[in-house]
């Protein structure tokens, strides 16, 4: 199938272009010449194909000798591109660095750019529709990607240390004291309690065969053999029953005052003993060094690993989706939020001004290099690539300009 052509192919088609002319002129300007005695009009024919093929002989030259030696003759001046090569690198640096990376420049360029509500608008555009779809399926895809090529045992075992490393810096037992204090002011320790109280009797209820067997094998055999065991033991666990029932509705009960006086010391215990909190703080790093606990986090995170990746490829949207509805949350208040936009394109533009200061001569200095490196070959190409088409049109301007000259210098002529 045909298609637009490319650069190359259509700068060819005007070099053949622009050469077919001039042979046309050439051949022109012989056949007039068979044709000049006929008629005086042949004579304004003859001057503009002999003035069209000076002209355009005179601009192929100009043109080629740009990238090459013409006809391969060694004149002066000729092949400019290639034989200043490295002048043209630090010309093209030297203009960038003057017009592009001073910071004056910089910031005057991104005085009146938006480029928050820009970027707001083009991020609150795609949520509907095919583009939305393909952004969504794309930023699920990355984030897929990404968590694939991460080494689980090595993260995780980073992120372990890391949250380890923060963990052995912070006391635990102040906070905790802060946390059981301000608990108890509030009286927000009383539904824990309450939970504690049904859980021991739960607890007792589901190990009262174990209880039974404890107190059978505590008696001596008088009184087994009396039976008293049983009863002794039905009357421990009736009381435990009766206890624990007593505590769970009466909010007054005595066990409760010796509850909260006991937590109570507990709080100032973990803010003011030292004993206390240096056993706090013990107990803390023994569960960090625990080899168990590290076993643990490597398959939490694993399994938070493998979670993520099944929901960031889910057709119907999974994290991809919710990706992509927040950036367009994001774009609509970047889109509608003046104050917003003038805090971050203020940002951007303080950002792009230091980069400018602090890498400028950097950057300048890469262009610069890149340039030196390429082969003179590579610099031709590149360039002729770039413009090469428009040059032919010089060619094609020149061969037709030249021969309008030509009639207007043979008119003279004729005149005077």
């Amino acid at each position: 199938m045909g298609g637009i052509p490319t650069t190359p192919d259509r700068a060819r088609i005007m070099r053949r272009t622009a050469t077919g002319l001039l042979v046309a002129m050439a051949a022109l300007f012989v056949i007039s010449g068979q044709w000049v005695e006929v008629h005086p009009a042949w004579g304004f024919v003859r001057a503009f194909a002999e003035a069209a093929m000076i002209g355009g002989l005179a601009d192929w030259f100009a043109v080629t000798a740009l990238f090459r030696r013409p006809l391969g003759l060694p004149i002066p001046h000729t092949a400019i591109i290639p034989e200043n090569k490295d002048r043209i690198a630090d010309t093209m640096a030297s203009f960038l660095q003057d017009n592009f990376l001073t910071p004056a420049v910089v910031a005057r360029r991104m005085q009146d750019m938006n480029l928050a509500r820009a970027a707001g608008e083009y991020l609150a555009a795609p949520s509907q529709g095919e583009t939305g779809a393909r952004l969504r399926a794309g930023a699920g895809e990355l984030l897929a990607e990404f968590l694939e090529s991460l080494d689980p045992e090595r993260l995780g075992t980073q992120v372990r240390g890391g949250l380890k490393a923060l963990a052995a810096k912070v006391e635990v037992a102040p906070l905790l004291g802060q946390m059981l204090t301000a608990a108890i002011a509030d009286k927000r320790h009383l539904p824990l309690m309450d939970s504690a109280i049904r859980w021991a009797g739960l607890t007792i209820e589901a190990n009262e065969g174990l209880i039974r067997a404890m107190i059978h094998d505590k008696a001596n055999g008088l009184v087994r053999w009396t039976g008293l065991d049983e009863r002794l033991a039905n009357a421990v666990l009736d009381g435990l029953y009766k206890l624990l029932a007593e505590v769970l509705i009466d909010p007054a009960h005595p066990l409760r005052g010796k509850l909260d006086e006991g937590l109570a010391k507990l709080a100032h215990d973990l803010l003011h003993d030292a004993e206390t909190r240096e056993k706090i703080e013990r107990m803390k790093n023994e569960l960090l060094d625990n080899p168990a606990v590290s076993t643990w986090w490597i398959g939490v995170w694993e399994r938070i690993r493998t979670s993520l990746i099944k929901t960031a490829r889910e057709p119907g949207g999974g994290l991809g989706g919710q990706l992509t509805q927040s950036l367009a949350e994001l774009g609509k208040v970047l889109r509608d939020d003046p104050r917003m936009q003038l805090q971050l394109n203020r940002f951007a533009r303080r950002t792009a001004v230091g980069v400018a200061t602090r890498y400028g001569g950097q950057i300048v200095r890469l262009v610069s290099e890149t340039v030196r490196r390429w082969d003179a070959r590579t610099v031709t190409d590149r360039i002729e690539g770039a413009v090469g088409r428009d040059l032919q049109f010089i060619r094609l301007n020149g061969t037709i300009v030249g021969g309008l000259a030509g009639v207007a210098i043979h008119a003279a002529d004729v005149l005077l």
